[in-house]
């Protein structure tokens, strides 16, 4: 079964950036779709974006053109660059797999903070 390990996670100011990676123990070409969550105390985990293997990027709203998933699968990496941050996006940022079967798999999380 894939293990997914994110990192990047950090304190930073709004307006600043982060690029967060997860890197996979296996391929993942035969994964469906991958991508990123997050999750605030309290609150539902959220989808932030999502790609296919097929190339479908989906977006949230909230982070649609400050945020850009990218996948390189021979690498088995997904990284998340995010622009722009502001307080609201403050969370942890979980890494998300899901194979054609429709299992899913979860990292552990890393924390991302923005705040002055």
């Amino acid at each position: 079964q894939v293990q997914l390990v994110e990192s990047g996670g950090d304190l930073v100011l709004p307006g600043g950036s982060l690029n967060l990676s997860c890197a996979a123990s296996q391929s993942i070409s035969s994964i469906y779709n991958m991508g990123w969550y997050r999750q605030t105390p309290g609150e539902r985990r959220e989808l932030v974006a999502t790609e296919t293997t097929g190339g479908t990027i989906t977006y949230a709203d909230s982070v649609q053109g400050r945020f850009t998933i990218s996948r390189d699968n021979p690498k088995r990496t997904v990284w998340l660059q995010m622009n722009s941050l502001k307080p609201e996006d403050t969370a942890v940022y979980y890494c998300y797999a899901e194979a054609y079967s429709g299992k899913t798999k979860w990292g552990q999380g890393t924390q991302v903070t923005v705040s002055a």
